[in-house]
């Protein structure tokens, strides 16, 4: 796609699953990519698997709740690749429990990295791509935070929010030359997922219109068009990859 040549990309939890699966394609098409998450080791991993085949990567361990700590990973990043031209905000995490069921401790844990994640990040990258007067971001929501998701009231609220700062900060920043639009995944064969069951997968298998649960490779391909080129008009837009499951207009 165009413009994603050598165009340094910071992406958030992409040492496994969704974001694995998306700092591969961004290697394939070129962006130097910067993979941020707790799980440093997991992050070098997949740097390896991008430089094995061809690409440019390097790893950043960062807890993405922690604001000095992202601070402190995105000048790392700058200084080893140049300005950030991208932002893919992917890192999440969730227990799923009726709410009533659920604690402080937890909710704690589940806003820190849900919403403080991508907040910290924007709020240190965008700085930058303003004053350059371009930049592209693509925050990894949930289609809980469009129509609710039983057992993950916090999860859902944190990704509702998400939803709602992506549109705030597009019309913030359109005069700046930034757009920011927003991907929601449906149900996914991640570890969190298999963690629930298989009587539940079985039954999102029959929910879905496609008969299937997502693969992780089911979301680079979007995720690399909104950091490209091809999108500098689209911004402030949330769009659902569910194979059906949802379906907004």
């Amino acid at each position: 796609m165009r413009g994603l040549e050598n165009k340094a990309v910071i992406v958030t939890g992409g040492a496994s699953g969704i974001g694995r699966a998306i700092c591969r394609r961004l290697g394939e098409e070129g962006c130097v990519v910067g993979i941020f998450d707790l799980n440093g080791e997991g992050a070098e991993t997949v740097a390896g698997e991008i430089r094995a085949a061809g690409g440019k990567a390097g790893a950043y361990a960062c807890d993405v709740s922690d604001y000095d700590a992202v601070a402190g990973a995105v000048a790392a990043f700058e200084g080893d690749t140049g300005p950030v031209g991208g932002l893919v905000n992917n890192a999440g995490w969730d227990i799923a429990m009726p709410f009533l069921d659920s604690d402080l401790a937890l909710w704690q844990k589940v806003i820190a990295i849900n919403m403080y994640g991508p907040l910290n990040l924007c709020h240190v990258v965008l700085k930058g791509m303003a004053e350059r007067g371009s930049g592209r971001v693509v925050n990894i929501s949930s289609d809980a935070g469009r129509v609710g998701s039983s057992g993950e009231a916090v999860y859902a609220a944190c990704k509702g929010g998400l939803i709602a700062f992506s549109k705030t900060m597009s019309r913030e920043l359109a005069r700046k030359g930034i757009v920011l639009n927003t991907i929601c995944p449906g149900p996914t064969n991640t570890p969190l997922l298999a963690g629930q069951g298989e009587k539940l997968i079985a039954a999102l298998e029959k929910a879905v219109p496609m008969r299937r649960v997502a693969e992780p490779e089911d979301y680079p391909g979007l995720v690399a068009f909104f950091l490209s080129d091809d999108a500098g008009y689209i911004t402030g837009q949330t769009i659902s990859v569910s194979g059906g499951l949802t379906m907004h207009g």
